[in-house]
């Protein structure tokens, strides 16, 4: 039988004063070894100041901070702790010189022989597919070629944890789907653990085994990324996982174990129990919508029970879909094949029905 397992970093009763303001209150967090933790919220929200404080570079008020079950307390512990972590900011912050030069800088400080610093370069390297950028200035490299170059020198240090802050928040799309899956590959490789910031769901997706949600400086939600997605327990968790429709209204009737909830005078079916009269927040992902032309007629088919008059308020491209955003007297979105944008003739101030299922509502008690 085996022991309850020490988390590589852990935070407890931390709090966090700038200019006499209170930007972080964290009772508890723990960061396994191995495991990616990604922090989401708002801007303002405390993410940034919750990653310097874990890398140990903001000063807490109150609290402890430990690092493999040792309180991380004095100058010197700082800056033992520090030595098995990496940073890679937004932007690549790169030194005069080659890529080479670049990622060897770490070990160099660290005073690593010629052999060692010449095996780890290569290695990294070759492992985040910038081999052929060995000998190029730094002041030559693209954006994407920048960031790898930055992640290359972070991996090279063979570091403990790494902190990410929304590392390809700059990058063009092929560049960043490009980075995100090297980067998933390298940390399984290599088994650091990571913090990262992000505002990218399908980053959080690809790279997280756990999310923590942020809302003025507190943790507001912290559980497995895919429960996290799939089940969201926040406005603005839904919103993240892709429920681009979030709608507030109050539970009107319940009847065999589902709630109609009452939405701007529109009532809302949910294949959900919630408390007669109480608050909820229904949460709609647009791929659940489905367009039609000619009278909407809710319940007319067994598996739809919400169907709405609808007018189209704008229509735009998103990657291989359009979104369309709908006046139904509420809010909503769709989004729709170019085929089915051109069969239904969908324009602004088109006319049409909106229809969802009963089970495509997630609820959130408020």
């Amino acid at each position: 039988m085996t022991g309850p397992v020490t988390p590589l970093i852990e935070l407890s009763g931390v709090t966090v004063h700038r200019g006499g303001v209170r930007v972080l209150d964290v009772s508890s967090l723990a960061v396994a070894a191995g495991e990616t933790l990604g922090l989401v919220g708002p801007n303002g929200s405390g993410k940034t100041s919750l990653l310097l404080t874990l890398a140990t570079l903001l000063g807490t008020t109150t609290g402890t901070i430990s690092f493999r079950g040792a309180p991380v307390a004095t100058r010197r512990d700082r800056l033992a702790y520090r030595r098995r972590c990496a940073f890679v900011f937004q932007e690549p912050l790169l030194f005069s010189g080659s890529v080479a030069d670049n990622v060897a800088s770490g070990l160099r400080m660290r005073g690593m022989g010629r052999a060692e610093i010449a095996r780890r370069v290569d290695e990294t390297l070759h492992r985040l597919r910038i081999d052929h950028l060995r000998g190029r200035a730094a002041q030559k490299l693209s954006g994407g070629e920048a960031q790898r170059t930055s992640l290359a020198r972070a991996f090279a240090t063979a570091p403990d944890l790494i902190f990410l802050d929304e590392p390809f928040s700059s990058l063009d799309a092929n560049a960043r789907e490009s980075l995100v899956a090297d980067l998933a590959g390298t940390l399984r490789e290599t088994g650091a653990t990571a913090v990262i910031i992000t505002h990218d769901a399908q980053e959080a997706l690809a790279l997280t085994d756990r999310i923590a949600v942020m809302e003025r400086g507190r943790i507001v939600a912290d559980g497995p990324a895919d429960d996290m997605f799939n089940n969201p327990v926040s406005e603005f968790m839904a919103s993240f996982a892709g429920m681009e429709t979030v709608l507030v209204g109050r539970v009107a009737s319940t009847r065999g174990g589902a709630a109609v909830v009452d939405v701007s005078g529109h009532a809302i079916e949910t294949a959900v129990a919630a408390e007669h009269g109480s608050a909820v927040a229904l949460c709609i992902r647009p791929e659940n919508v489905s367009l039609s032309v000619g009278p909407a007629r809710a319940g007319a088919r067994s598996s739809v029970r919400n169907s709405f008059p609808a007018r189209v308020v704008d229509v735009y491209r998103k990657g291989v879909f359009f979104k369309v955003r709908l006046d139904c007297g509420f809010p909503l979105v769709s989004h729709v094949t170019a085929d089915s944008l051109e069969r239904l003739r969908l324009a602004p101030g088109r006319q049409v029905a909106a229809s969802f299922k009963a089970t495509a509502v997630h609820v959130i008690r408020k």
